[in-house]
Formats: C-alpha cells, structure tokens, sequence
C-alpha cells in the first residue's frame, strides 16, 4: 500500500546533547565505539518487516496467473504490514532513511506488478493502467526528489508543509486518513483482480459456450483448447482453473464500488503531488540562477 500506510519513517538526525542511544537520552552527547558498530540498520525491526513484506509480495505474484484466492490473501498481508512497520519505527525508536525508502519503493512495486497483471486481464483498460502506474512512480519520484533537494536537512517526505499543500499536508501528516486512502486504494485493485476470475461482465472469456462452460488460459483472454493447457482434464492446473472460474463476484463488485471513489482521490492526490513537486524544483531553480546572476543582461 502509496506508496502506502500509515508509516512514518523520516530521517532522523543524531546531533547535540538530546540525541538518544537505543531509545535512551545520552547527555553526553557522544557515541561509543562499542554502540556505533553494534547497530545494524539492515537488522532494524521495521526493516525486517519491510523485507516480510517483500517475500509476500513476491509469493503472491506466483500465485496471480491461476490462484486468486491465496495471491489475493499474501498480496493483502504484505499490505497490511505497511501500517505495522510505521508503528514497530515509532515504538523502538527505529525510523531510518533506508526504512522510508524501502517503504515506498516496496509499495510502488508491489501496486504495480498488480497493474500489469490487470493490464493482460483487462486488454482494452491497458492504456489506463499503464498511466496509473506512470503517475504513481512519477508523482512520488518528484516528491522524494524536491524533498531531498529543497528540504532542510535529514527531512521526511511525509513531512509537508501546509502551505505549500494542505490536501498532502493533510493526506500525509493524519494517520487515519493516510492508512484509509492506501488501504482501499489497493483493495479496489484487488477487486478487479478477483473480477477478471469471476464476472462475465469484465472478462467475456468466463461466458459459457455451446461446447461447455467458459474457460480460459489467462483472465480476459480468449479461452484455449484444454489439450493445450493440460496434459489430461483431471490435472491441477483444470481444476483450479475451473475453481477460480466459479468465483462468486458479488463481493468483489461490493469492494469495487465501495473503494472506487477513494482510488479515484488517491489519483488525484497523486497528480497534486506531482505538480506541486514540480513547482518546488523550479523555485529552487529560480533562486539558483538568481544567484549565478542569470540571466546576464547583455
């Protein structure tokens, strides 16, 4: 889950007399020898979680071709532990510029494996999702970039300030609202996901025929000879083919039409955020050239 998500890990900078050691204040304000090398940022608690999250993502993909049911159930686990990492950061005081990376790319790969997939099943809406996924790393690329170049130092992304924006600011700073947007931005995803197995309407291929019921290599293409795709009609892969074509749809309709308005925000936010980044890059290109006195009037 946009990017995806009620995480929260922005950089932290150690300076001063108030930075902590493992969570505790160190008047001091000096490291050991002994505390620097025994950390290992790779080992950090949400760090681990980020790369359970990987694992999932990446079993779920193997099960999308033929297994909706357990792709759609490793697929929404690794989602859920997009809000679980945020929470095991702030609690042991763990929130790290490689954690907040990790975060966001794992949730731009993730969503968009998931459009690919739904760009085969659904031909005609393919231009559409290959725009979604543009957006998505677009907008988020620019926004991570503009923060790392025109924010202060050791700044998260999530960190906006509201006038620059207070629909991000909003979106990114409120917990509730942030885990809302991404959670049913996914869901809605996963609900095409399980239509192209369940409804005739969106995936003509699963219409019965005068030769048997409607069956079909691959959702939303046109169906194949069975000796083509199984040795024996009695295999594994024909009998989940066929369990998954008798998917009921009704729920998945429900979770569709429920998530769709807040999928269709979300773009919206994305879009915003793509602007406003832009915005913010060619002030800090102004001030720059304002400084190298150009343009040189001749």
């Amino acid at each position: 889950m946009n990017g995806v998500r009620t995480r929260k890990q922005g950089g932290q900078t150690l300076n001063g007399p108030d930075r902590k050691l493992n969570g505790h204040a160190n008047p001091s304000g000096r490291h050991t020898q002994s505390t620097e090398s025994s950390e290992n940022i790779f080992l950090f608690y949400p760090n681990i979680i980020g790369y359970s999250r990987i694992i999932l993502a990446i079993a779920s993909l193997y099960y999308m071709p033929l297994h909706p049911r357990t792709c759609s159930l490793l697929y929404s686990i690794s989602c859920l532990l997009d809000a679980l990492d945020g929470v095991a950061a702030r609690h042991f005081n763990q929130s790290t510029r490689f954690g907040a990376v990790l975060d966001m790319v794992t949730d731009r790969c993730t969503t968009s494996c998931l459009l690919v997939f739904l760009s085969s099943a659904f031909p005609r809406w393919a231009l559409l999702f290959q725009g979604l996924i543009s957006l998505d790393f677009a907008s988020h690329y620019m926004h991570m970039y503009a923060t790392l170049a025109m924010g202060s130092s050791g700044q998260s992304h999530k960190k906006i300030d509201q006038s620059r924006s207070r629909l991000l600011h909003l979106y990114y700073n409120n917990r509730t609202v942030l885990f809302i947007f991404c959670a049913l931005n996914e869901l809605f995803f996963i609900a095409l996901y399980l239509l192209s197995f369940s409804s005739p309407i969106l995936s003509p291929s699963l219409l019965p025929t005068k030769d048997g019921p409607g069956t079909s290599f691959q959702p939303g293409n046109p169906a194949h000879p069975s000796s083509t795709i199984f040795a024996t009609p009695g295999s594994a892969w024909a009998m989940e083919l066929a369990r998954a074509n008798k998917m009921d749809s009704f729920w998945p309709w429900v979770i569709a039409g429920v998530s769709f308005p807040v999928m269709a925000g979300k773009q919206i936010l994305n879009v915003i955020q793509l602007v406003k980044a832009s915005k913010w890059l060619a002030e800090g290109d102004l001030e720059a050239r304002r400084a190298q006195g150009l343009p040189k009037r001749k």
